[in-house]
């Protein structure tokens, strides 16, 4: 019972968060959402830096994977220490190698690739585990499960990322192919749920020109295939299939990410076949081997309550403060867009 409570709350607040960013964000007001003055020109305006709804969605998005990872891992008991320290040296990985995979692929400064650092952390989280484990009094003498481990960060991820699209609406960012270009069955079939970006400084519109267009709708699509699978992952992970989880996690999300390439209008390199493509592949594949390598994981207790009341601790609560305001100071300064900001005083209300 308390399953089907928890699927069917995440189920409704995904939709409703999806539904509504698809109807709200392409539309000019949600891009930036303040103005820092920065320095002033001597004639009476100033130059201000722009914090963008980009960055809001991006925190979200980021702290409520870090939310379902420990819920997941806490249900399973492993130790709140030693998961708490994994996740922080995750990130710490992942957040830099969103901007430098971008910036090798695309050639471009002030741009960031989810599909790169989920690359780079499939990559360094066996490593990551293994060094955690190597401090036993983190993990309470009970060493980290890998297969565990590894389902419940693909599960988070799936979260993550799924609600994170809705940070790319906001942007402009991640569009799909004008749809007159595409073929008539895609036509026909996604021609009554196109997308239509709003606002010149969204990237749609500076970068390929397509404001005002309907275009595929690739983000949305995205949103709800992640999402999606993200709760078949948690069903399966809260009953004890946690390689399943895992395999079913990558293979949806990482085989959309090369379909969805097909589909997209911005600039992914220069190849027929992108690198996040290959990057997607190459991650479905490491995941295939570690399953391999450490087989299905059994005897493990399974709580749900335990997990959420875990997360519900004070000191939980603000390790996930931490984390937006960390992800929003990363990725809600915008460097692409600026403002130059007029102060004047109102004569008639003097």
């Amino acid at each position: 019972m308390d399953q089907l409570i928890f699927i069917t709350t995440l189920f409704v607040f995904l939709g409703a968060a999806i539904w509504w960013g698809a109807k709200t964000l392409p539309g000019e007001k949600w891009q930036i959402m303040a103005v820092i003055p920065q320095s002033t020109n001597g004639h009476g305006k100033w130059q201000g830096l722009n914090l963008t709804y980009y960055g809001v969605l991006s925190a979200n998005a980021y702290t409520f994977a870090v939310i379902m990872f420990l819920i997941l891992t806490m249900s399973a008991g492993l130790s709140l220490a030693a998961t708490a320290t994994f996740i922080v040296l995750l990130l710490a990985v992942c957040m830099p190698a969103a901007r430098v995979v971008a910036r090798l692929v695309e050639k471009k400064s002030g741009t960031l690739t989810v599909g790169g650092a989920v690359f780079v952390g499939m990559l360094a989280a066996p490593l990551l585990i293994w060094l955690v484990n190597r401090f036993s009094v983190l993990t309470m003498g009970t060493p980290l499960n890998t297969t565990v481990m590894l389902s419940a960060i693909c599960i988070a991820y799936a979260f993550g990322e799924g609600v994170g699209r809705l940070a790319c609406l906001s942007f402009g960012c991640c569009y799909g192919k004008p749809l007159h270009q595409c073929h008539p069955r895609v036509q026909k079939l996604l021609g009554g749920c196109c997308l239509v970006f709003h606002g010149k400084t969204k990237k749609i519109a500076y970068a390929s020109g397509l404001e005002g267009q309907k275009v595929i709708p690739v983000q949305v699509i995205t949103a709800v295939l992640y999402c999606v699978s993200g709760l078949m992952g948690t069903l399966l992970f809260l009953n004890g299939y946690f390689g399943t989880a895992l395999v079913e996690t990558l293979i949806i999300t990482q085989g959309w990410r090369i379909v969805s390439e097909f589909f997209r209008a911005d600039f992914r390199g220069d190849l027929r076949i992108t690198p996040y493509q290959v990057m997607a592949a190459g991650t479905v594949l490491f995941a295939l081997g570690i399953t391999m390598i450490f087989p299905e994981t059994t005897g493990v207790s399974l709580q749900l309550s335990r997990g959420i009341g875990r997360i519900c601790s004070p000191w939980t609560l603000l390790a996930m403060e931490a984390v937006w305001i960390i992800s929003f100071l990363n990725t809600g300064r915008s460097s692409v867009t600026g403002a130059e900001i007029d102060f004047h005083v109102q004569e008639e209300k003097i």
